[in-house]
């Protein structure tokens, strides 16, 4: 199968195949620490694309006149003249990735590279007033950030990971667990009448759940079936299946934390009884995160089941305060409710954006749509 990320020569689609070739530089440099790649050549990136190397030449002059990318020296010769390599330019332009929790937020100013420049922990959330006061406390402290950009960069976009549920098309919440007020609040076109970006970064805002942008931080190579687990003050799940955030039919999909597990148990936020959430977080109460994270372990075993999941990535501030006990515990529940471990295994991981996950992957939410990436 040709892996290629096909581009056109038409002239009409120039814009689509800058953003082609941007792309394909930014990954380049993500992959720079762990194989000591220094940048890529026009002839890599027409090999790539499939575009022509006029057209690529093209592109990448114009890239370079405008700063976005740089000259970063030549590759051994193989017998010819030593190709010159190009990169991204970091500080060339940024994204702002957001984590809205229920108490507490972070914010993320990361540049074109991927790497995270500047980061502020806000101690307010969802739950800590009236959704008007949120939005303009929360915008006020993203537009801080963004004058603070160094380097003169643009700012791109600002993407937002919250919790659901919610319509990651519209950008509006949907009755989100022990929160009524937001019921229906527009957040995105809220935040983004609240900001001052320039008009090119469309659209400015992004609001999707914070378990699916959590899952965006740490892409499976190849059509790996991930399931990011989420444990902080609830409980969800985001789905990466076949390499592709899945996100349903209303945009709702992961709510994972809400599934029954005893039918009398104790109460959830959401109103039902014996939600995996509920059973999670009252053991949590209890100083007893043993028993939560086996409950978390039963519940990825049946997401493996139902799914055939391969990977399985753990975060949420709840999960990084007991690590091993976490990993260890839902590799057991796995390996025991799996009919045939050894056949249907199963990796299980810390997430390895670490404790961020949530504000990098909505940064790189609002970079892949700015640069218009094929939609997740």
């Amino acid at each position: 199968m040709d892996r290629r990320q096909a581009g056109t020569n038409l002239a009409g689609l120039r814009d689509h195949n800058t953003a082609l070739v941007l792309r394909l530089l930014r990954a380049a440099a993500a992959r720079e620490e762990d194989e000591g790649l220094t940048g890529s050549s026009r002839v890599q990136l027409a090999a790539e694309t499939g575009l022509t190397p006029q057209a690529i030449s093209k592109i990448t002059a114009r890239l370079l006149d405008e700063g976005m990318i740089v000259e970063t020296g030549r590759a051994e010769s193989t017998g010819g003249k030593p190709r010159t390599l190009l990169a991204v330019r970091p500080e060339a332009a940024y994204t702002v990735g957001v984590e809205l929790d229920r108490r507490h937020s972070t914010i993320l100013l990361v540049d074109l590279a991927g790497q995270r420049r500047r980061r502020e922990s806000l101690m307010f959330g969802l739950a800590s007033g009236k959704p008007e006061r949120v939005a303009a406390g929360l915008a006020e402290r993203v537009q801080d950030l963004i004058r603070a950009a160094p380097g003169g960069g643009r700012v791109l976009g600002v993407g937002i990971g919250c919790r659901g549920p919610l319509d990651y098309e519209t950008g509006v919440l949907h009755r989100p667990a022990g929160l009524p007020g937001w019921d229906g609040y527009p957040l995105c076109d809220v935040i983004t009448g609240l900001l001052d970006l320039p008009a090119a970064a469309s659209p400015t805002v992004l609001l999707d759940k914070d378990t699916n942008t959590a899952a965006l931080a740490a892409p499976a190579p190849g059509p790996a079936n991930t399931a990011y687990l989420h444990l902080a003050d609830g409980l969800g799940a985001g789905l990466q299946l076949n390499g592709a955030i899945y996100r349903g039919t209303r945009t709702n999909a992961g709510e994972f934390g809400h599934q029954v597990i005893q039918p009398y148990g104790p109460v959830c936020t959401c109103g039902a009884r014996g939600c995996l959430e509920a059973l999670c977080l009252a053991a949590l109460a209890d100083g007893d995160p043993d028993t939560a994270a086996r409950w978390l372990g039963l519940g990825a075993a049946n997401l493996v089941r139902l799914l055939d999941i391969d990977r399985i990535l753990l975060g949420g501030h709840q999960i990084f305060a007991a690590p091993e006990v976490y990993l260890k515990a839902v590799a057991e529940q796995i390996a025991e409710h799996l009919p045939d471990p050894a056949w249907q295994g199963v990796q299980v991981a810390l997430t390895p954006a670490g404790a961020d996950a949530v504000a990098v992957g909505a940064a790189r939410l609002a970079l892949d749509t700015a640069l218009e990436a094929p939609a997740n």
